[in-house]
This record gives C-alpha cells, sequence and structure tokens, in this order.
C-alpha cells in the first residue's frame, strides 16, 4: 500500500509530520512505501535527524516548492498552487496518477485539501458532495458524525448521502451491525427545524434498510443515542472543536480540584485519568476520511503532532482494507431513486 503524506500541512509542520511518519514506518507491514510529498530538502534534514536515510526503500520523497496557508482562500489557492503539498497528494490518489497512491493524508487547510481531493480525484460514481466524517470516542462506542467540516452549506440530498456513506463506514470499519443514523436537529419533535432538515428527515423515512432513528439534539451526541448523526459542516465543525475544548477543560478542572483537596488521592488517580483522556484524545483517532472521493482522502486535525500522524496513518489503512468505498457505490446504486428531481443538485 502506497500512502501520500502532505509534509507541509498543519500547524506543527514540517517537523511533526516527518516525525509520525518515521514512527508510523516501526508499524506498517514490510510492503507498504510513504510517499512524503514537500520540500525536498526540509524533509531530507529530518529524516537524517531521526537516523532514517531518505533512501531507504519505504520511502519516497516527492518534491514541490508551494505550500497553501491555512488562512488562504481554498479554492483560489487550489487553482493557482499548482505545485503545492496539498495538489501534489492530491493528484498522486487520483486514477490518472503513474503510481497512484491507496491514501493521501493533510492536516493542511481543511477547505484547500476538499478542494484539492475534489478536483483532482474525483467523486465516486453518484456522489453529489464529499463530506468529512468524523468518529467520535463516546461511553457506548464511536459515533459517526458526518459532515464536519466540508459542506457548510449542504442542500438535502447532500445531507442524505452524508448518512448513507456514514452508515457505510460504521458497517464496515467500525463493526456496528445496523447503525443507528439520526438527524442533528435543535430539537426531537416532528416540527422543530429547518425545510432543509424537515427534508433530510423525510428522504431517510423514506430510504429502504435505513435504522433511522429521526431527529436528535447536541446533548445525545455522547448519550449512545445514536450510531451516525448527520448535519451541515458548519455545525458538525463547530460541535466538533467544542467538543475538543470541552474535554479538556474538564479534566484540567476535575484535576486541579483532586490534587487541590488531596494529592496522595490524585496521585492514585492520575493514571486512571490519563486512560481515559487516551480514550477521548484527537491525536489517537488521527484523522478523519473525507467520504465520497475516488480513493481515500484523510484529512488530520491542524494541530497534529507526530503521534496524530501516526495513528492517522495506521487507521487509513483500516479505510482501504474493508474497501469502503466500493461499499459506498454499491449502496447508493441499491437506493437510486430516493432523491427526487428537485433534491438533485444543480
Amino acid at each position: 500500500m502506497r500512502i501520500a503524506v502532505d509534509v507541509m500541512g498543519g500547524d506543527h509542520a514540517p517537523d511533526a509530520i516527518v516525525r509520525g511518519c518515521v514512527d508510523a514506518l516501526h508499524e506498517l507491514p514490510p510492503g507498504d512505501q510513504l510517499v512524503l510529498v514537500g520540500r525536498r530538502g526540509d524533509v531530507e534534514e529530518l529524516l537524517l535527524e531521526r537516523g532514517v536515510a531518505p533512501s531507504d526503500h519505504r520511502l519516497e520523497i516527492v518534491h514541490c516548492e508551494d505550500v497553501i496557508g491555512m488562512h488562504e482562500s481554498p479554492v483560489e489557492a487550489v487553482r493557482t498552487k499548482k505545485n503545492s503539498s496539498i495538489v501534489v497528494s492530491a493528484l498522486l490518489g487520483s486514477v490518472k496518477a503513474e503510481k497512484r497512491c491507496d491514501v493521501v493524508l493533510s492536516a493542511g487547510n481543511t477547505g484547500a485539501c476538499v478542494s484539492a481531493a475534489t478536483m483532482h480525484m474525483k467523486r465516486l460514481p453518484g456522489v453529489h458532495r464529499p463530506g468529512i466524517a468524523v468518529a467520535f470516542p463516546a461511553f457506548h462506542g464511536p459515533v459517526v458524525m458526518c459532515d464536519a467540516g466540508a459542506n457548510p452549506e449542504p442542500r438535502p440530498s447532500h445531507l442524505w448521502q452524508y448518512g448513507i456513506m456514514s452508515e457505510t463506514y460504521a458497517k464496515h470499519v467500525l463493526k456496528i451491525a445496523s447503525p443507528r443514523i439520526g438527524v442533528m436537529n435543535i430539537g426531537s419533535e416532528e416540527g422543530k427545524g429547518t425545510d432543509l432538515i424537515s427534508s433530510v428527515h423525510e428522504l431517510f423515512k423514506s430510504t429502504p434498510g435505513a435504522n433511522y432513528i429521526g431527529y436528535i439534539e447536541g446533548r445525545d451526541l455522547f448519550e449512545g443515542t445514536a450510531d451516525v448523526v448527520v448535519t451541515d459542516g458548519f455545525t458538525g465543525n463547530s460541535m466538533l472543536k467544542m467538543a475538543e475544548g470541552l474535554a479538556r477543560s474538564l479534566f484540567k478542572a476535575i484535576a486541579h480540584e483532586i490534587f487541590e483537596r488531596s494529592p496522595d488521592l490524585g496521585l492514585q488517580l492520575e493514571p486512571i485519568f490519563k486512560d481515559i483522556y487516551k480514550k477521548n484524545d484527537y491525536h489517537e483517532y488521527g484523522g478523519a476520511p473525507l467520504l465520497g472521493v475516488n480513493g481515500t482522502y484523510v484529512i488530520a486535525h491542524g494541530s497534529s503532532e507526530a503521534k496524530t500522524i501516526k495513528n492517522a496513518i495506521r487507521n487509513s489503512r483500516q479505510f482501504v482494507a474493508h474497501h469502503v468505498n466500493a461499499e459506498i457505490v454499491k449502496r447508493l446504486a441499491e437506493l437510486d431513486g430516493v432523491i427526487h428531481p428537485e433534491q438533485e443538485p444543480a
């Protein structure tokens, strides 16, 4: 398996990205190869610092000069910076690539990643708009939320497909036999929500074989109410970042109170807190797949550290190994006709 990694994307690039790649080499099967995309001089220097020869047969370096910054306009940057690490990585993941990569991974500008993947890797047959699927760690098991930032202004058909694609991902990667699908709303009552949400609700109700449970609220996300949560990219991304911040704040507050009152008790509980935090730490999960593109594109957190990248590389292999894209195409073909013409994207 060939895995392309954008080493220039992310707040801590390229150092943290290259370190994550080096750490991943120890876990990958012998036949796998990491393709490091970025400025050759920087990459070679960082590899040597970690004791890895740039000529190592498990590595390939693809040189490109440009970098798309976090604050650049995504579409414009992808169109004008054709020699950027994000664009070159996406080209390596396209079906037209001479030596195609099975996985593309980036912690760079999310909008640029989505644009580059859609533009160069194209969409799977039947897919209207790709969406980012994030697996939340919850007490009752993982919860997949889609979309987490790719499409802030979706149509009903987009959200419906996010649910179907995430259902397929949950079945084949997370091994949830019959994923419960819920649509995020401001209330669980039938009459609540926008026209968009109401239309999506009706689509799921008419979907054969879908384990649709109706509307859910934000507080249900971690309660085990649904296995797949459907929402727009604006709401999903906001919820994701709020959950990350809340988790960090709660752990800090609880640890502070315990150590203030009883340092000995704090020392006894410290291993437990570390284990719980690890289960809820996004660095452990690595990245989120961009569902719907013709290939495997994984978007990692902008603040990714070395272990984030290492885990993202490891987890991305599962997506490919379980043939998720083929299953998505198959499922959408089975449901052809659920969406009415007026719900199709322009």
